[in-house]
């Protein structure tokens, strides 16, 4: 993998939460949310993130950006804003940043929260709010932080005089493109986007998915898209990676995923997708059984239990995460055999 137009690094990454019990509170057991991801973003792509509700999606994003702190692994981010004299950017390893540093790397990533009203402050006024990133960096002040705010707000399609009102005065839609333009604001590399748009009504999202499409072209930003609608992950995305149980099972370019699908719970999820033609009969994949307790894995390939195509060798060896033919990886002891159905979705 050539590293030239790779922004962010992941590798080995984990996450484990502590069970605890009793009086003493003894740690007895580890929800494994993130269990040994490796993955790569490259600069101004847009990298869709997929998979079932509670398969650690979220938690991926929050780590790389160090809201959470990792149990183990490394994020190295390549930071412009850091570059010494001479150099095109300057390698970071964001776990192990120490607390300057990583106020400085604040700058350069961002998040895009789901629920664009909890994420807001309620007692603050917009302007307020995105200017807060300004004054906390030490960027801008006074007038010259007002005229930055105008810029952002004009950005998302947002006016001036709104910069005086408060978030329970916009709705779902405008609330969505303050958290944009607040993201926006110290003018990052990265965005992490957690499903930007789940909370919205349907009128709203092709809006608010074109708007980070135009400010992706106008601020050259790269994007983790983290989603559960896999026809917007197809919209907007170059690459998708697919998560299961807290792992990676499959990461290929767009097309490749939809139309050569190489991992089984790939096709299964993608299944699932209603297609808008009366006179197309798509066979739905029901998987058996229930998504297995990440405090307690399945040994061998964690989907083997739900896998139609699962084998002796699923139970009891762990696969590989591994190409299948140049940039398209998947973790399955037969990805190269299997002939999985691809996805039509209109």
């Amino acid at each position: 993998m050539s590293s030239d137009n790779v922004l962010l690094e992941v590798k080995n990454l984990k996450k484990y939460f502590p069970v605890r019990k009793g009086i003493l509170r003894r740690v007895v057991a580890q929800v494994k949310a993130v269990d040994d991801v490796d993955m790569h973003i490259k600069e101004r792509e847009i990298l869709g993130l997929v998979g079932e509700s509670g398969c650690g999606k979220t938690t991926i994003g929050r780590t790389i950006l160090r809201l959470i702190e990792p149990t183990e692994g490394k994020v190295i981010f390549r930071s412009k804003r850091l570059a010494r004299s001479g150099e095109q950017y300057r390698e970071v390893d964001v776990t192990t940043a120490p607390p300057k540093l990583l106020k400085t790397l604040r700058r350069d990533m961002q998040i895009i929260f789901q629920d664009p009203y909890s994420s807001l402050n309620p007692r603050m006024t917009v302007g307020s709010i995105v200017g807060e990133p300004l004054l906390v960096h030490g960027v801008a002040r006074g007038s010259e932080r007002e005229d930055r705010v105008r810029q952002l707000l004009h950005a998302v399609g947002l006016k001036q005089d709104h910069m005086k009102r408060y978030p329970h005065e916009f709705s779902g839609g405008q609330r969505q493109r303050i958290g944009i333009a607040r993201a926006l604001a110290l003018d990052p590399q990265l965005i992490v986007a957690d499903e930007p748009i789940s909370a919205l009504d349907v009128s709203i999202q092709a809006q608010v998915l074109n708007l980070l499409e135009d400010l992706q072209e106008e601020f050259g930003l790269t994007y983790l898209f983290i989603a559960h609608n896999l026809s917007v992950v197809k919209h907007i995305s170059d690459r998708v990676a697919v998560m299961y149980l807290g792992r990676i099972v499959e990461l290929a370019k767009t097309e490749d995923i939809f139309d050569n699908p190489k991992h089984p719970y790939t096709e299964a999820l993608m299944s699932a997708v209603p297609v808008p033609d009366p006179d197309y009969n798509v066979e739905r994949i029901i998987l058996e059984g229930d998504v297995p307790s990440p405090v307690n894995p399945p040994s061998g390939c964690y989907f083997h239990p739900r896998c139609r195509y699962a084998k002796e060798v699923c139970k009891t060896e762990t696969p590989d995460y591994r190409t299948v033919g140049g940039e398209h990886f998947a973790t399955c002891h037969f990805a190269d055999s299997l002939n999985l159905r691809p996805v039509r979705m209109g």
